[in-house]
């Protein structure tokens, strides 16, 4: 299983404390959470990437423009530092522009530096989804669009098997938490045309309002960071791994209790 893949399962199953045989090493207890937590950095501070990880994030996301593979380079510290402070961290590229430039090679050059899985906007050249390179996930972005088709449109990203997971690039406000019923089924068309698991970036301060009304659309992990200023701030990742994690546990709570016997 992929790095990826492997990051939104686990996190739904948490982690013991307990280490391996006599002499393994003991592991951190980390809680089951209702989505993965990615953290996504502007620039390639290791320090900064290590701090986000103690305090709870799942993966990682830095972004590039595609035009010089050599200031790959510069993420390899972060990177490092982002497996120091955990061994099964995934990390992953969101590629803003210079699409049209990328070659097979580049993209090899990404997983040589530690990359498990990259974002490409759906404007991206289609030779790009024929580049299967082993242990690097495609993701794509999807917009938000209006149209009663469109979830159709959407649903031929399936014919392509190298496609790991979906970006919903939905644009949601800060004011998530206030969306109707009907709202959120015009979003939810679109997310559940593409059998894939699926990444959302957070806006704004997350609270429990927004936070059910984003994991009613079905997504298996959230994306904190990015333009977003102090959005990679500790407190605020905690905040948020926290509230994913409270979720999770009333599902739990929710599927455990016994239902009433229906009336003869």
């Amino acid at each position: 299983m992929s790095k990826l893949l492997d990051m939104f399962s686990r996190v739904r199953r948490g982690q013991s404390g307990e280490g391996i045989g006599f002499l393994g090493r003991s592991k951190p207890v980390a809680k089951a959470r209702a989505a993965a937590l990615v953290v996504e950095f502007t620039d390639s501070d290791a320090g900064a990437v290590e701090a986000a990880i103690k305090a709870g994030a799942d993966g990682v996301l830095f972004s590039w423009d595609g035009k010089d593979s050599a200031t790959l380079t510069t993420l390899k510290p972060a990177i490092e530092a982002a497996k120091t402070a955990k061994e099964n961290i995934a990390t992953g590229v969101r590629i803003t522009s210079g699409l049209g430039r990328l070659k097979h090679k580049d993209l090899e050059h990404l997983k040589e530096q530690g990359i498990h899985y990259v974002i490409l906007p759906l404007t991206a050249p289609a030779r790009l989804l024929g580049m299967h390179i082993k242990d690097l996930d495609i993701v794509v972005s999807i917009p938000m669009r209006e149209g009663e088709l469109y979830p159709n449109f959407i649903r031929n990203l399936n014919a392509f098997e190298n496609v790991a997971a979906i970006h919903l690039d939905f644009g949601l406000t800060d004011e998530v938490g206030a969306m109707s019923i009907e709202d959120i089924m015009h979003y939810r068309a679109v997310r559940e045309a593409v059998r894939a698991g699926a990444l959302l970036n957070l806006v704004g301060k997350l609270d429990e309002a927004d936070a059910y009304t984003l994991l009613a659309l079905g997504v298996q992990g959230v994306i904190l960071g990015g333009e977003q200023a102090g959005a990679t701030d500790e407190k605020q990742i905690k905040q948020v791994r926290e509230l994913l994690e409270k979720i999770h546990q009333e599902e739990e709570q929710d599927d455990s209790t016994p239902s009433l016997p229906g009336k003869m």
